[in-house]
């Protein structure tokens, strides 16, 4: 049986130690990975381990919190003082790096893009933040158009500006597979939304867990079972939140395993039918 994990950063600074044990474990547990660039670096360092492995592939583009000063995330940057300095200066988006790393016939998407009104910094206004932001992302969505592969968005508390730039752009999007809406937390009326637009959605570890204190349902479990199965992928978001099973440890794509035997309980198929139509949705979406 092949999995996929449809969103990962095994480029990031967390696997520096074991990153080839960390590869060989999901190619000996049947899993192909798509590794997401979040800036310049970790995007050229996702193309470079999808042309080292046949099972990678990777997505590059401009995460909205580095669009301005962004926390230090030492999972992702690592804890120098180099990585520090990162986190101060921001990034422009520039068309031309990363139109380069797209070209490259392993990168499958452009991303990790969108909005996130999670994460502000106390050193310019806020709403100079989310300008810059909005920027990148529209500059992203052109991109995207223009060498037809789908985008790969990150929305976290900023859904209803998202879909209606989404609308404003739908001219640009990609019929019929736009692309991925990762780690999807929204409601069930933004999904009807992004469903509208032709989007997929990604689901991962979260789904596994039980319910919180005072529900008598995880909260995403509504929204797998009203999404349809054809528009629905698995991924891990490694190193982040990692399926019950593995709670508390550090994530990777091999774990993506819990996740498809979590959604095919959901979605009422087996586990192997749940593999092999989640490996239909990403050749639709990703050609892969």
């Amino acid at each position: 049986m092949e999995f996929l994990d449809a969103h990962t950063h095994v480029q990031f600074s967390a696997y520096d130690t074991d990153r080839e044990a960390v590869i060989l474990r999901a190619e000996n547990a049947g899993v192909r990975f798509v590794n997401v660039g979040t800036q310049k670096d970790t995007s050229r360092c996702a193309v470079e381990l999808a042309e080292k492995y046949e099972h990678v592939f990777a997505v590059v583009g401009l995460h909205p919190v580095h669009t301005s000063k962004s926390f230090h995330d030492a999972d992702e940057l690592g804890g120098g003082e180099a990585a520090k300095g990162f986190t101060s200066r921001g990034e422009i988006f520039d068309a031309d790096y990363y139109r380069e790393l797209a070209s490259h016939p392993k990168t499958v998407a452009i991303g990790e893009c969108g909005l996130d009104y999670f994460h502000f910094n106390e050193d310019e206004p806020r709403d100079m933040q989310i300008q810059k932001q909005k920027d990148a992302f529209v500059a992203q969505i052109a991109l995207a158009a223009e060498i037809k592969k789908p985008l790969m968005i990150h929305c976290r508390e900023a859904f209803s500006d998202l879909i209606d730039m989404l609308i404003a752009n739908r001219q640009s999007l990609i019929a019929p597979s736009p692309g991925i809406i990762h780690f999807f937390a929204g409601s069930v009326e933004n999904a009807r939304a992004f469903l509208d637009l032709g989007f997929s959605f990604t689901f991962g570890g979260a789904i596994t867990f039980p319910p919180r204190k005072g529900e008598t349902e995880n909260q995403y479990h509504q929204l797998v079972r009203m999404i349809p199965i054809e528009k629905i992928l698995s991924e891990t978001d490694a190193p982040y939140v990692a399926p019950v099973l593995y709670r508390g440890k550090r994530n990777e794509p091999a774990y993506v395993i819990e996740v498809v035997k979590k959604l095919a309980e959901l979605k009422n198929v087996s586990v192997d039918e749940m593999a092999t139509q989640i490996r239909e949705n990403a050749k639709r979406t990703f050609g892969i």
